[in-house]
């Protein structure tokens, strides 16, 4: 199956540019693609239970789009991102996880895979 793999490297302070790697990662889970979404830098906030809702004109809320792609693919914390923010699993979503470079590495190289990087 192919495979998505989207890294979103920034939070609010670029909203659309967020909402943006959310939408295209909950759309190719749509479609029916396995899809890897990772957070990192303050994008890693979004994955934190009770974080604010982002809500942008002419898109569904941050929250709708985190939701679908949990129910279809998987949401990835960094985990030098979430070290330097003293985040930990129990602080996550239900669902998301916390990992490394190399899991990143591997899931954007592997065969059938497209690395987007947001």
């Amino acid at each position: 199956m192919a495979t998505l793999v989207v890294k979103v490297t920034c939070g609010t302070e670029r909203v659309e540019t967020l909402m943006q790697a959310f939408t295209v990662a909950a759309t190719g889970a749509a479609s029916g693609l396995d899809v890897s979404l990772w957070l990192t830098g303050d994008a890693t906030l979004q994955a934190l239970l009770g974080a604010d809702d982002v809500v942008i004109p002419h898109s569904p809320p941050l929250s709708q789009l985190r939701d679908a792609v949990l129910a279809a693919g998987t949401l990835t914390v960094c985990a030098q991102c979430a070290a330097r923010r003293e985040i930990t699993e129990e602080e996550l979503v239900p669902g998301a996880r916390i990992a490394g470079a190399a899991a990143f590495v591997a899931e954007a190289t592997a065969p059938e895979a497209t690395a987007l990087v947001y």
